[in-house]
C-alpha cells in the first residue's frame, strides 16, 4: 500500500478549470465533433456533456494533472475489452482523427490530456423508486458486468486512489475532520475490524478489475436493461470488493437495512457466484465502504468551500451514509451474513 498522503493526493487537488469554449475548440479540432457543450460535475476530471449538430451525445474529459499516463491508458483500454466482451451497456471510446484514444490540449493553465467517450442513455438509479425486484436485476448486471471484465489486464491497474476499499486503513490520518464524536468512533470502529478480520483474508481471494464505484449516479436503467458509466474508480481489487461497494449505497433507514441488499448479493450470486470466504467479509466490506464515503464527506467539508460543486453533490447524495453504517453496526455480522444468500 502506499503512503496516505499520495493516495489522497487525486482526491485533493482540484479538478481542471478551463473555459467552454476553449474545450469545444479543442474538441472540434481533435475529434471533430461541435454542438452544444454543458459542464457536468466531477471530482477529480473536468467532464462536459456535448450535444453535437448531428444529434449525438458524447462526455468531454479533461483529465487530471495525478491522473498518469498509465492509469488513462488502462481506463480506455477497460472500455476497449468491454466493447469487445459485450455484457451490459457502458461508454465507448471515441477516437481523435488521428485515431488516437486521446488528445493533447494546449491552454493558458497548461497543457492537458482530453478524451471523449460515447453517452450512455437511461434514468440514473438513485431517481428510481428502487424495489427488491428492481435490487436483485442490478445485482445480476453488476455481475455480468464483471463477467465482461474479466482476463482484462494491464500495467496500469492498480491506481492509487483513497476511494479504494482496500485502502480503508489509510483514513486513519483524516479522522480528526470528523466532528461528530459517535461518527468519528464508529468509523475508527470499521478500520479496526477491518485490520483485524479482512486485510489478511482479502489477500487469498480471487481478484480482477472492477468497476469499484458501481453507485446509483453512476448506474442507469432503461428499456434495454442496465448501463455503467465513469468507470474512474476501476482498479484490480478482490472481486468481492465490486458486490460489496454497490450494495452500501442500497440504504434503507427505516425498517430492515437488508431490504434491498439482500436481493442484490441473490441477484450478484446468481450470476457470478460467491464463495462462502468472499460471502464471510461482505458485512465488513460494506461498512468499510461507508466509513469511506463518511470520511471523506467530512474531510472534503474541511478542505473545500461551501460552493465546491462535487462538495454540494456530495452533500446531497451521502447525507445518510452515517446513519445507514450506524443500522448496519446495530443489526450485526452474525445477523448480516445469516440473511444474504
Amino acid at each position: 500500500m502506499s503512503d496516505p498522503g499520495s493516495a489522497l493526493a487525486p482526491i485533493a487537488a482540484a479538478p481542471p478549470d478551463l473555459p467552454a469554449d476553449v474545450v469545444a475548440a479543442a474538441v472540434r479540432a481533435h475529434f471533430g465533433l461541435e454542438g452544444r457543450i454543458a459542464p457536468l460535475v466531477s471530482e477529480r476530471d473536468q467532464n462536459f456533456a456535448l450535444q453535437t449538430d448531428n444529434g449525438g451525445r458524447v462526455v468531454v474529459k479533461i483529465i487530471s494533472a495525478h491522473e498518469s499516463a498509465a492509469t488513462t491508458d488502462f481506463l480506455v483500454g477497460a472500455l476497449k475489452h468491454l466493447e469487445r466482451r459485450g455484457g451490459p451497456a457502458a461508454p465507448r471510446i471515441v477516437h481523435a482523427l488521428d485515431g488516437r484514444s486521446t488528445a493533447r490540449l494546449e491552454a493558458e493553465a497548461g497543457t492537458f490530456r482530453l478524451r471523449v467517450v460515447t453517452w450512455v442513455d437511461g434514468e440514473q438509479l438513485g431517481s428510481l423508486d428502487l424495489d427488491r425486484r428492481l435490487a436483485r436485476r442490478f445485482g445480476a448486471a453488476l455481475a455480468r458486468l464483471d463477467r465482461a471484465l474479466q482476463g482484462y489486464t494491464h500495467r496500469g491497474e492498480n491506481t492509487v486512489l483513497l476511494w479504494d476499499v482496500q485502502r480503508v486503513a489509510e483514513l486513519r490520518p483524516l479522522f480528526d475532520t470528523i466532528d461528530e464524536p459517535s461518527t468519528r468512533r464508529a468509523v475508527a470502529a470499521v478500520v479496526d475490524d477491518f485490520e483485524a478480520r479482512v486485510a489478511d483474508a482479502l489477500r487469498g481471494l480471487r481478484r480482477q478489475v472492477i468497476h469499484g464505484d458501481a453507485n446509483p449516479d453512476n448506474v442507469l436503467f432503461s428499456d434495454r436493461g442496465f448501463g455503467f458509466i465513469d468507470f474512474s474508480d476501476s482498479v484490480r481489487a478482490p472481486l468481492v470488493c465490486e458486490a460489496a461497494i454497490a450494495a452500501s449505497y442500497l440504504r434503507v433507514q427505516r425498517g430492515d437495512p437488508l431490504r434491498l441488499i439482500a436481493p442484490f448479493i441473490a441477484g450478484y450470486h446468481g450470476q457470478l457466484p460467491l464463495d462462502p470466504r468472499e460471502k464471510a467479509l461482505l458485512f465488513d466490506l460494506v461498512r468499510a465502504r461507508l466509513a469511506t464515503t463518511v470520511t471523506l464527506q467530512y474531510w472534503r467539508a474541511s478542505a473545500r468551500p461551501a460552493d465546491d460543486a462535487y462538495r454540494r453533490r456530495l452533500d446531497e447524495v451521502e447525507s445518510d451514509a452515517a446513519r445507514f453504517l450506524a443500522a448496519l453496526d446495530r443489526l450485526g455480522r452474525t445477523e448480516f451474513s445469516s440473511r444474504i444468500s
